[in-house]
């Protein structure tokens, strides 16, 4: 129970820190801002992929509720579409935590992984 606890608290961390970055969020006035795409890559994007690659690798009797993958899956989804936003595009994501932590584990990068799920930047500049 308190490893699931553990898994709770952090995922609502997460949403929480997405709502606040979604609602500060200021488009770049001259795009593209690869900076501060990287910053909601590491800070946003990463962990939260990283909460349900953890519970899955650690302990495979770890189960999400309902919310908790609704919370991930809008955290998720919603970094990416702040991460494209940073290159002055404007997507709309609808990805899997589970095809956006297969990808990262393959990659090994963030970056290479936000680029794969939401082709941006398109013009092979990242």
């Amino acid at each position: 129970m308190t490893q699931t606890r553990s898994y709770s608290d952090r995922i609502r961390n997460l949403h929480e820190q997405y709502e606040s970055d979604r609602a500060s969020f200021e488009p770049p006035a001259d795009p593209p801002d690869p900076e501060q795409a990287m910053t909601y890559l590491r800070e946003g994007f990463g962990p939260v992929v990283m909460v349900y690659v953890d519970a899955r690798a650690g302990d495979w009797g770890v189960t999400f509720t309902e919310a908790e993958f609704d919370r991930l899956h809008e955290a998720l989804n919603g970094y990416l579409e702040l991460y494209a936003r940073c290159y002055g595009r404007e997507i709309s994501c609808d990805r899997s935590i589970r095809e956006a932590a297969e990808l990262l584990l393959d990659t090994h990068n963030v970056r290479d992984a936000a680029a794969v799920l939401t082709h941006v930047p398109d013009d092979g500049s990242h």
